[in-house]
């Protein structure tokens, strides 16, 4: 019997086939499943939320190829600022499907999977500082998470419009994009033994212990 993770891993190979024609939709799951030879129920019940299920698998899939290439990696031989890099860098060089990427980016950007997509990149970030051995569990768990997302966002879109060779002013507008967090966690440390600092930091803690609305 074919397990859950098998099959969603050929639905998935079978759709990336016809993603570039017709994007992360029902035709491209229907597609798919028609490609593997399987029913529609059975490939409901391996992925009920279709293509959109299939593009969120593809997401994870790279993620755990910049994981295991960061796992590779000597980070203890870098400085912090090179490790973050890595990360993104890893990730992005994970991706063996450009138009995969951008279908992906259309579909997230609609106002109904909009939370699919930032749980995704969440996921990402989490996996780059889990990765990197952070333990955080505090407000500064989530604003090194909610920052890293954003330089891997801003970065990955950049990439999507890349044409240099290599890639260079990618990871040249990632460098950038580092040294503006490592100038904004100079700025937070220095803050941070203030009195504003530390009313700062306690209504953030605050906001973070609110019931959601």
């Amino acid at each position: 019997m074919i397990s859950h993770d098998d099959a969603t891993g050929r639905l998935l190979d079978a759709a990336l086939e016809h993603v570039a024609f017709d994007g992360w939709s029902e035709q491209t799951f229907q597609a798919a499943v028609s490609q593997c030879g399987m029913t529609m129920e059975a490939a409901r019940l391996s992925c009920p939320r279709g293509a959109v299920g299939l593009a969120l698998a593809y997401h994870a899939r790279g993620d755990a190829e910049m994981v295991r290439r960061l796992e590779a990696a000597d980070l203890l031989s870098m400085r912090f600022r090179d490790r973050i890099a890595a990360g993104v860098r890893f990730r992005i060089e994970s991706i063996d499907d450009k138009e995969a990427v951008r279908r992906g980016t259309t579909l997230f950007a609609l106002p109904h999977h909009a939370a699919d997509g930032a749980r995704a990149i969440w996921g990402t970030a989490d996996a780059i500082w889990t990765a990197m051995g952070d333990e955080s569990v505090d407000i500064n768990r989530y604003t090194k998470r909610g920052t890293l997302a954003g330089v891997y966002s801003a970065t990955l879109l950049f990439w999507l419009a890349d044409e240099s060779e290599g890639r260079a002013e990618t990871w040249a507008f990632l460098d950038r994009r580092i040294s503006d967090v490592m100038r904004f966690e100079k700025t937070k440390a220095q803050l941070r033994g203030t009195l504003l600092g530390k009313a700062i930091g306690a209504a953030l803690r605050g906001m973070a212990t609110m019931p959601s609305l």
